[in-house]
């Protein structure tokens, strides 16, 4: 299962943000994620924050270190993004040995297991300095419309907010969360999908965020 996830990515890696983020409805993610990593950074100090599972680098400018398991993606991302410092690995064994003040992980959570999730948050808390933060995010159980799993792994994990708190109860503490695509834009066209991305970003940090697809939660390390 490993090998054929591993060899999907490096198939997608020179189209992967063209096909992914480059039409309106990967963008106004895309515009969120930037959003939310935009607000959180900007009154930070921090010296090493790790981009886990960084793909071709979309996320990595907000970065020090980019990991990820597909080194043709990983190519690309170095390639964007010259003189931060990238190795392959995985995100439940983290390919660097020294302690982070930040880990963010963003589109990778989704495609893994529950128990590949419990490995993925203990990597990241040996990896994080005390009190230090980890991001991720993850679809919600109760979005609009569930994605199909595809092969058993492709978008098939999901939460509530409940199950992250048991997950994270014994070693973190959760600072944040903040909802990710409230509106069902796929439904609407293409011209009118950026009028309702402010109103979304707004929405999605009041109590509406529940009804968001995606969650974006931030632990911070006990």
């Amino acid at each position: 299962m490993k090998n054929s996830i591993h060899e999907y990515y490096d198939h997608l890696a020179e189209t992967y943000e063209e096909n992914r983020f480059g039409n309106s409805y990967g963008r106004y993610i895309d515009e969120q994620e930037n959003v939310f990593l935009n607000s959180f950074f900007k009154d930070k100090d921090y010296s090493k924050i790790l981009d886990l599972g960084c793909g071709t680098g979309r996320l990595l400018k907000f970065a020090t270190h980019g990991v990820d398991f597909s080194e043709k993606m990983l190519s690309i991302a170095s390639e964007k993004n010259p003189g931060k410092i990238t190795a392959v690995g995985e995100i439940s064994k983290i390919p660097f040995d020294i302690k982070f003040d930040c880990i963010f992980c963003f589109h990778v959570i989704m495609h893994q297991t529950k128990e590949e999730t419990k490995k993925f948050l203990d990597e990241c808390f040996l990896k994080l300095e005390d009190h230090g933060v980890l991001i991720f995010d993850y679809p919600t159980k109760a979005r609009r419309k569930t994605v199909s799993p595809q092969e058993d792994w492709h978008a098939g994990n999901s939460f509530t907010a409940s199950e992250i708190s048991v997950l994270s109860n014994e070693k973190w503490n959760i600072k944040n969360t903040t909802g990710i695509l409230l509106f069902p834009i796929h439904r609407l066209p293409n011209r009118l999908r950026k009028l309702f991305l402010p109103l979304d970003i707004v929405l999605c940090r009041t109590f509406l965020k529940k009804l968001a697809s995606y969650h974006v939660v931030v632990l911070e390390k006990k």
